[in-house]
């Protein structure tokens, strides 16, 4: 699987893919942070936060990370290299994990360069800083794990077609719904207590409930339940080539 893995790290290294999807996820996020004039702005703002990188970021990753997912399995399957591949001594859920791990880590190599966004809010604080350490933290894990979660929609998305552009267009509209698509939904039902069952059920609640900087288990259960669902789901699609 480790082969896998690297060929794939390779694949987005070797091409301009990786370094488009860095480019542009901290391009963005700058310009909003420290460029463009408003109450988004950092220095504009007068408070010590990044609340607008967690706000925007959601939104940049909706778009970039179906693009990094979309050719996972797509092009493999357009290509004709799928068989190739199942020739290796892996299983099918091996072949799984080495491509969203690989993605995963380009998603990680991305959200690195933000930390220095973190130290210059950190030390331009009044006194230094005067930074809500632990809801910026917790912020930081909470989107890892929403990244996570789209590449899980995004390799699932790739594996079910095999046109890269229509795999783009589905993680989209997937991670879309997971993100707003319940909370919008539970907006219209009275009751208190399946709206909230409905509103649990989205990325978006349990995002904000772990920026507040508290580690609940059960954000961490719905994270990982959702991604491994998913995953399963990619896994079963490669095996159903055998029925």
């Amino acid at each position: 699987m480790s082969t896998l893995y690297l060929r794939e790290i390779n694949s987005f290294f070797s091409s301009l893919t990786g370094y488009i999807v860095i480019l542009i996820f901290l391009t963005v996020n700058g310009l909003f942070l420290w460029v463009f004039p408003g109450e988004m702005n950092v220095l504009d703002s007068g408070y010590a936060s990044l609340d607008t990188l967690f706000m925007i970021a959601p939104w940049i990753f909706l778009f970039l990370i179906p693009a990094i997912t979309m050719r996972t399995f797509s092009d493999e399957n357009k290509s004709g290299t799928m068989e190739l591949l199942f020739t290796r001594p892996l299983t099918d859920l091996q072949i799984v994990l080495g491509k969203y791990l690989a993605a995963l880590t380009l998603i990680a190599i991305a959200l690195i360069p933000t930390l220095l966004y973190f130290l210059s809010v950190f030390i331009l604080g009044n006194p230094a800083g005067n930074i809500d350490t632990g809801g910026t933290w917790g912020s930081f894990i909470g989107l890892f794990f929403l990244a996570a979660i789209y590449a899980g929609i995004g390799i699932f998305c790739s594996a079910i077609t095999n046109n890269m552009i229509v795999s783009f267009l589905l993680a989209v509209v997937i991670s879309a719904f997971m993100y707003i698509g319940f909370e919008l939904i539970s907006s219209f039902v009275y009751s208190n207590r399946t709206g909230t069952f409905i509103l649990d059920l989205g990325i978006n609640e349990h995002y904000k409930s772990i920026s507040r900087g508290v580690i609940d288990s059960r954000d961490i259960i719905y994270y990982l339940a959702v991604i491994t669902l998913f995953i399963l789901g990619t896994r079963t699609k490669l095996s159903s080539r055998r029925w």
